[in-house]
């Protein structure tokens, strides 16, 4: 998630962000994805920058010594598409991506156009397999 460390978890409303997107279409996406992370998580929606709507957080030490914090899995309503972020290095991705629908996909986002062109089932199993992979990957100290 090069793009997502420097960003920072802030007490910014998540309602009042989608308030603000300006095609319908994009907000009411917006607003079922905030549903989705939300019961798939168990973790309320926080804000972690100015755009990205993240579920709960993990610390992450790379061997080269950069460390931070960053949400363990979010999406963000770009203009063009809508970036979801998921774990990056997890091998059980690429699998749950060949069910998943219209997309395509970098080293951390997955990007979709709408909500319509993707299964919600597969998207709920990423969610979870990317939660827990970060588990296992960075645990509690």
């Amino acid at each position: 998630m090069g793009y997502v460390l420097k960003t920072k978890e802030n007490d910014h409303s998540v309602i009042k962000f989608i308030d603000t997107l300006e095609n319908p279409k994009k907000r009411e996406d917006t607003f079922r994805l905030l549903d989705i992370f939300s019961e798939t998580t168990g973790y309320p929606a926080r804000m972690w920058g100015p755009g990205i709507i993240g579920f709960g957080s993990y610390h992450y030490k790379y061997a080269s010594g950069h460390e931070g914090d960053a949400p363990l899995v979010g999406f963000s309503p770009r203009k063009a598409k809508f970036s979801l972020y998921f774990a990056t290095g997890d091998p059980k991705r690429a699998a749950l991506l060949e069910q998943f629908g219209k997309h395509s996909a970098g080293k951390a986002c997955v990007y979709i156009n709408q909500l319509s062109d993707i299964d919600p089932d597969i998207l709920k199993k990423l969610i979870i397999q990317s939660v827990q992979f970060l588990r296992e990957t960075y645990p509690d100290k």
